[in-house]
Parts: C-alpha cells; structure tokens; sequence
C-alpha cells in the first residue's frame, strides 16, 4: 500500500518591534562617592568587536597625525663647485664629473627622505563602526563607569584628582596600581573641567562631538556622563553588520 502523506499546516508568526536592551554600569558623583546606575545603549557598548575595522581605523588615525618634515639636499642643491674636478683621461683614476656627486664626502643625498604629506581615508560608516567596537571593548572589559554632577565642578585640580583617586581605586583590582589613564566623555565643552584635570597625568577630558576610537582605545578607563551618552544616541550610529 502507498503511504499517503499528510499535509501539515505551516503556521505563519508575526515578529513585532525588536526591543532595545541596555546595559548599565555604576555613577560616581563629584565627591567620588556612588550614586546609583547609568543605563548604557547596547546598540553603541554591546556590540561584537570589530578587531580588524577598529585596527584599521586606528592606522589611519595615526598616519593622519604624523608630520613628516626630514629633508635632505640632492647634488643640484649642496654648495660646491660645478667644475669638472679633474681631466677625464690621462689621471689614473675613476672619471668624475663634480665635486658634489653623492660619492663624496659633503655631496648629495640619493634618494633622501623630502616633506610630504601621507593622509588615509576611511568613510565615515566604517569610522561610526569602529567608535562602537572601541566603546564595545571597554564595556566588555568592564572599564566604562558614569559620572554625574561635572557641571557643579569648581576648576579646581585638586577636587578632580579627588574623584579620580576614588574613582580608580573602586574600579580597579589592583591595590598597588597608582596610576590609570582616563578620558571623560562630556556631552558638550565645560571648561571648568578642563581647567580642572590639564594638570592630572593620563587624565584628558572630550566633547561627544570630537570623540574618536584611538582616544577611546588608548585610555585604560571611560568615565561617560549621562548627557554623553544621550548625544550618542541621538546622532544614530548604526550597528556593525
């Protein structure tokens, strides 16, 4: 007897709007004492790394800054006479034509480095991508905390490296360890702040807006405030695909 196959009936599902998931981390005020959680998007600090786009866009974020200024002088550009040194034939020794050929001693250089400029491009996307994977890794890493109360900030060094202290010795295992490089991410330029922690080593403080993935990569320690973080998801940086 043939088997007879039965039907089956394919049911068909509807997928509402993906909801957003957070992360959060801990918020030290002013005085370097916890204030509660900051609640991080994790389409910007958890997404999967990047490592070879974030490689990338730090290459070319080095190379940009460079400056390659050696010069050296050719033959046509030393001092010395154009003369021809000694009489072609009839001498005994190698036939030269000028006192400044590269052979002697005071002549020119061949083939010597000259001022030039190197710049590397990379669009704009792949820079968004690569600020997300940096971002990514310090939370990962679990080396992004929040801030809160900047704006109350006096411009005084000692109230800042007050807080970093506290700050750096909470969030870090090592008891011995003195210093730790940071960057505080600021929703916009406060000058009382930067007047403030110029004067602490491995300390640097930047607008969202000239935020980049070498200054997140290269500092051990992200303090974000919460402004930052909302200018971050404003301007719709996109996920990695």
């Amino acid at each position: 007897m043939p088997r007879i196959k039965k039907k089956t009936s394919i049911k068909k599902t509807t997928r509402g709007p993906a909801k957003r998931s957070s992360l959060s981390v801990p918020v030290y005020s002013l005085a370097g004492r916890a204030s509660g959680t900051l609640t991080l998007p994790k389409e910007i600090f958890g997404q999967k790394v990047n490592k070879k786009l974030l490689s990338q866009a730090l290459r070319v974020y080095i190379t940009n800054q460079k400056s390659l200024n050696a010069s050296t002088k050719t033959r046509g550009e030393v001092e010395g006479s154009t003369a021809k040194i000694y009489r072609q034939k009839g001498t005994g020794r190698a036939r030269h034509g000028a006192i400044r050929a590269p052979i002697f001693v005071g002549g020119g250089i061949v083939f010597g480095p000259k001022p030039r400029k190197v710049r590397l491009e990379l669009p704009q996307r792949m820079k968004k991508a690569a600020l997300v994977s940096a971002f990514s890794a310090k939370m990962s890493d679990k080396q992004v905390i929040g801030l809160s109360g900047l704006e109350k900030a006096s411009g005084k060094t000692k109230e800042m490296s007050g807080l970093m202290s506290s700050v750096v010795s909470r969030q870090s295992s090592d008891k011995k360890q003195k210093q730790t490089s940071a960057l505080i991410i600021t929703g916009e330029k406060q000058d009382n702040v930067v007047r403030a922690v110029r004067n602490i080593p491995g300390v640097d403080i930047s607008p969202v807006n000239l935020i980049n993935a070498y200054e997140v990569v290269k500092h051990s320690l992200l303090l974000v405030t919460k402004e930052a973080v909302e200018k971050l998801s404003k301007p719709a940086i996109k996920e990695q695909k």
